[in-house]
């Protein structure tokens, strides 16, 4: 079985190298079987659910899982069918759309350190604090209205005010893994081709039609600025401790297999146990046993 943890094509912890184009949308790792992911997912589905008991029972460590995207490369299914297992009270899954006036008053960083899931607890953020270097790198107007010191029209903005931004970023995930929260960092990899059959499929499905919206065309136009955007994102903010995952997503049902094996295996890499009693706590549980038999 392939470890995804350690597959250049889909672990990025060295950013010498990384070069966006170079990662296939529709790479595999070998498997051509759709039954047999759909297999192995279920699986990892059911030892995910085991971890994250014992995660939350040990209550000493938490995990942060960041999904980032282009619209219609699969975030929700995947969210989905991946963590159907787990508990919803050891979960939380927190959405950024457009901040509102309280966030644009502080940090960009602000709203996102609010839903860091406490210990014991898995958080996902559909979408993230990465959109500041996306959407507002590809919409530089955005950071206007952030009232940024300096920051006056968008001739201020340059290439040093971005690596600022990489730089609190890397600087933010260092704290949350010196202090026991773990991140995991997905980039669902679409291609341009088969976003456009999501969107037509999307327009076409009577039943899909709420899915879509018309911004979503306008946003496709500017492929190529999201492309570089994401390359500079993830050349910047990858390295051994927090490395992103590129996983293909031209077939979803590999992308969501390859997404669990990821979540699996780094949940098995922070050995969550069931806390183990004290001798004092034991022989209360004795004596539980003798007060319920002579009720």
């Amino acid at each position: 079985m392939t470890n995804f943890l350690n597959d250049p094509k889909i672990c990025i912890s060295n950013s010498s190298n990384f070069i966006l184009e170079n990662h296939p949308t529709n790479y595999r790792a070998g498997m051509a079987d759709e039954k047999d992911a759909e297999d192995k997912l279920e699986k990892n589905v059911k030892r995910i659910s085991k971890y994250q008991e014992q995660l939350y029972a040990q209550g000493k460590q938490s995990l942060l899982i960041i999904f980032q995207a282009m619209d219609a490369a699969g975030k929700d299914s995947t969210i989905e069918n991946v963590m159907k297992g787990i508990n919803p009270q050891g979960c939380h899954i927190t959405s950024f759309k457009q901040p509102s006036k309280e966030e644009l008053a502080h940090d960009f960083l602000w709203r996102c350190n609010k839903a860091i899931p406490e210990k014991g607890r898995i958080g996902i953020f559909n979408r993230s604090y990465y959109e500041e270097v996306l959407v507002c790198k590809v919409h530089e107007n955005h950071i206007l209205g952030q009232q940024i010191e300096g920051i006056n029209s968008v001739e201020d903005i340059n290439e040093t005010f971005w690596q600022g931004r990489y730089d609190s970023i890397n600087n933010f995930e260092k704290h949350l893994n010196k202090n026991g929260c773990r991140v995991v960092k997905f980039f669902l990899n679409v291609s341009k081709e088969e976003q456009k059959i999501r969107f037509l499929d999307r327009i076409n499905n009577a039943e899909k039609n709420w899915k879509f919206s018309y911004g979503d065309i306008e946003e496709r136009k500017l492929w190529d600025k999201y492309m570089a955007a994401y390359s500079a994102m993830i050349t910047n903010t990858t390295n051994e401790i927090n490395p992103w995952y590129i996983i293909p997503a031209d077939n979803k049902w590999f992308m969501q297999y390859c997404v669990s094996e990821i979540l699996k295996d780094t949940l098995k890499s922070l050995n969550p146990t069931f806390p183990i009693l004290a001798d004092n706590q034991m022989s209360l549980l004795s004596k539980a046993i003798i007060d319920l038999q002579n009720e």
